[in-house]
């Protein structure tokens, strides 16, 4: 009887101002479970790291993929996000050597993929692997924006990570746009629209 190996994929940064979408795969190891795996909205920051570790060490197979600002930009953010899945499963095959049987994704659509998928709402408060991934897009994304706060720190990205916050609202009226603002996202765009006139 061969194993079914089920990837869960979640994303995070759909809603932020700045900086890429990023999705995570996670295919968890039945004979090496993690235990205290939840949506990781719902988790400290320092628990989320333990379990990133965890899921790294543990999981038969992991992999992240990301669409970038500019991605976002010319194809839409939903686009982008079906993008950084599919890319984060394509990540996955490698380490797992084949494609996984079945992917759970988290929301209510699938990116393209060439095997069966399930949305499932909420999937990550439901599916283990799904929890997993989303912790893995979470602090994988979480580290890149305060990369960026490195090279742009007027714009507080590692306080508010790149989501549309008043501090950053008044950080793009001061100082613009950086490279990694979304310009196709309203805000962005209004502040750019303003420094032109």
């Amino acid at each position: 009887m061969s194993v079914i190996w089920v990837c869960g994929v979640d994303e995070a940064g759909r809603g932020p101002l700045a900086g890429s979408v990023v999705a995570g795969a996670v295919v968890l190891d039945p004979l090496n479970p993690i235990e205290g795996l939840r949506d990781s909205k719902k988790l400290t920051a320092a628990r989320r790291e333990f379990l990133y570790e965890q899921i790294l060490n543990k999981a038969k197979a992991w992999g992240v993929g990301e669409a970038s600002a500019q991605e976002i930009d010319q194809i839409n953010i939903l686009q982008a996000t079906m993008l950084a899945m599919r890319r984060a499963i394509e990540d996955l095959t490698i380490k797992l050597g084949s494609w996984p049987d079945k992917a759970l994704i988290d929301g209510n659509r699938c990116p393209e993929l060439p095997i069966p998928a399930q949305a499932i709402v909420k999937g990550d408060a439901k599916e283990p692997a799904i929890s997993a991934a989303s912790i893995i897009a979470k602090v994988t994304r979480d580290k890149q924006m305060m990369e960026l706060h490195q090279r742009h720190p007027q714009y507080g990205f590692a306080q508010h990570m790149g989501y549309p916050t008043e501090s950053h609202f008044a950080a793009l009226q001061e100082f613009g746009a950086c490279e990694q603002h979304r310009r196709s996202f309203s805000p962005v765009r209004k502040v750019l629209e303003m420094s032109r006139l």
